[in-house]
């Protein structure tokens, strides 16, 4: 088109449009009085003129349209001669209106030059479409007003898996959530299937979101070898854990002279590059949850190795000796079979005047007092249970600092201690868990403010291939070797001692911290899912006990704003206080509710003292 008249009607893009000034680049103006430039390829002449109204193009045929489309099929006609039968004439009102029912694409197609009647299968199956178009559309609004009302049906779930799949982290987009003009977070969609009823506070995202399976491995596991194994079944061996622990893995002994630490020997079934390996190395670690336990390995795993399962269980044990000065050393590593007998912490507290138990909590207690004079930091913070029953009812119990606890706790450190120091002996490549010393920062001098500020200054611990001082623990040789069906890295380092007590040669120092470091990557996941999980299951806790008080102790200041520690729910949160406070003093807090999606909790102070 090289010559556009001027005042003639012509389509820019889907609009209509008036040629106000000819040229190169003609000059055209839009319903909505703009005036642009455009190049001739870019618009579509549909009347020579003069247009003058452009908001008065709009007519009805009036001639039926449908005896039209028939009328014309199998021939073609230019737009003039198709106005014409529509509307009897070929004014620029008449030429947009017949150029509209070429776009609307229902009976008509083609160009202002040759428009053709479509046939009358792609019609039907036209109307058809859009006869399904507007029953959604209208679907739609109705489901959106019994979204507004909070009246939706079961048969309204279908609308709300894109809602589901946002809020379990499994995708990005909500259709449902644009409509109602809210951001398409994980924590919006949350929010809506809450307040719509189609979960209730017991369902926990988290775990999901970050990509963690909640099903157990499925992996058949071969038997036991066929080897040797010494005969410790006379030997008492206790695996003390907490009452409702479900897989035991070590277990400690005292025959007189030294400490015995019996591990499942949980790579006697499981050696590097199995199946069940690999299948453990992506996992990393279990999956501690306070409604249940989601294991690395195959619950048969647990069934034929965890301590005390079974009258006599297969072990890896070691027998420590202690030095004069406190150094553990591994006298003995055996493959062995030996009989548990299981207890809980608070069963054990009240034996711990008997023996073994009197030995092991001495020599627990001499452990200890090394460390800490090797710079170990002792910190005292609140820890509490989280647990769920099958109905869904929360309970959070403190963990008291039990002697139980102590006796356990370092006659595991002295069997990490005394088998890093082993592997560097004997030139056996492990992981070795190494910490820096916290930064020289000015703390508070006394309680639990003190004792959180030191807890941030903790640098995370570190595998390496060479031992190292481990800050926190005071050791200069440590590595986690007791809790193989528990945390991967403690089942590589048993693969790696099974190898050289065979004979065989061990895995390179960098083969096995690829491995440990792959499996690290999923236990961080896995670590921070069991926080955020436990912290999902305070709230609904405190929905479910409303009206909740309890004391918060004071453990940081900024400004008028203090951080507060709340040892009963082992939690901590930030409230704006006027007056003077300082560090370490208590507030008595009232929960005056939560908001699960966004994982808060909002607490008044109880200046009424009414706890």
């Amino acid at each position: 088109m090289s010559t556009l008249p001027e005042n003639a009607l012509v389509l820019y893009k889907t609009h209509p449009a008036k040629v106000t000034r000819r040229g190169e680049k003609p000059e055209i103006a839009l319903p909505n009085g703009r005036h642009i430039k455009v190049r001739p390829k870019d618009v579509l002449l549909l009347h020579p003129g003069p247009v003058s109204n452009l908001s008065k193009l709009d007519i009805p045929p009036r001639a039926d349209i449908v005896e039209t489309w028939e009328l014309l099929a199998g021939e073609s006609v230019s737009l003039q001669e198709l106005a014409e039968l529509l509307y009897d004439n070929f004014s620029p009102a008449a030429a947009w209106s017949a150029w509209r029912q070429v776009m609307d694409g229902l009976y008509f197609e083609g160009t202002p030059q040759a428009i053709v009647a479509r046939d009358a299968d792609a019609v039907r199956a036209e109307q058809s479409a859009r006869a399904a178009k507007t029953a959604e559309k209208a679907a739609w609004t109705a489901f959106l007003h019994r979204v507004e009302t909070k009246s939706i049906t079961p048969d309204d779930y279908p609308h709300l898996q894109d809602v589901e799949t946002l809020a379990l982290g499994r995708g990005k987009k909500s259709r449902l959530l644009r409509a109602l003009n809210r951001a398409e977070t994980p924590e919006n969609a949350h929010a809506l299937l809450l307040d719509l009823g189609v979960w209730d506070a017991t369902v926990n995202p988290h775990p999901q979101r970050f990509g963690l399976t909640l099903d157990p491995p499925a992996i058949e596991l071969p038997p036991l070898p066929d080897e040797s194994r010494r005969d410790l079944t006379a030997l008492p061996a206790f695996a003390i854990d907490d009452a409702d622990s479900t897989d035991p893995d070590d277990a400690i002994s005292w025959d007189g002279k030294r400490l015995w630490v019996h591990v499942a020997d949980v790579a006697a079934l499981i050696p590097a590059g199995s199946a069940a390996d690999g299948i453990a190395r992506a996992r990393g670690a279990n999956l501690y949850l306070p409604d249940g336990t989601i294991p690395m390995l195959p619950p048969a795993a647990t069934e034929k190795l965890a301590l005390g399962l079974s009258e006599v269980s297969p072990a890896l044990s070691f027998a420590i000796e202690i030095l004069d000065d406190g150094t553990p050393t591994v006298a003995e590593i055996s493959a062995a079979w030996v009989k548990v007998t299981r207890l809980n912490y608070e069963s054990a507290e009240t034996q711990l005047a008997t023996e073994p138990f009197a030995t092991l909590l001495a020599i627990a207690e001499k452990s200890r007092a090394r460390r800490i004079a090797n710079g170990a930091l002792d910190l005292d913070l609140p820890e509490v249970k989280v647990r769920v029953d099958d109905a869904g009812a929360v309970a959070i119990k403190p963990i008291l600092p039990l002697n139980s606890r102590t006796l356990v706790r370092e006659a595991m450190l002295l069997c990490g201690e005394a088998v890093a120091r082993f592997a560097v002996e004997n030139e056996i490549p492990l992981a070795f868990s190494t910490q820096a010393p916290p930064a020289d920062t000015p703390l508070p001098p006394t309680g639990l403010a003190r004792m959180f500020a030191l807890r941030k200054l903790l640098s995370p611990a570190e595998l390496k291939g060479s031992p190292g001082g481990h800050a926190g623990l005071g050791l200069n040789y440590y590595t986690q070797i007791t809790s193989p069906l528990r945390r991967y890295g403690d089942l590589a380092a048993h693969q790696q001692l099974r190898r050289f007590l065979h004979g065989e040669a061990p895995l390179s120092a960098a083969e096995l911290l690829t491995r440990i470091a792959e499996a690290g990557t999923a236990a961080v996941d896995v670590r921070r899912v069991e926080r955020i999980s436990n912290l999902h299951w305070k709230l609904v806790f405190l929905q479910q006990n409303p009206g909740w008080c309890g004391d918060g102790v004071v453990v940081e200041i900024q400004g008028k704003r203090r951080r507060l520690v709340i040892p009963a729910l082992d939690l901590d949160i930030w409230k704006q206080i006027s007056g003077k406070t300082a560090l370490n003093d208590t507030i008595t807090l009232r929960a005056i509710g939560v908001d699960l999606p966004r994982l808060e909790a909002h607490f008044e102070i109880d200046r009424l003292q009414k706890c």
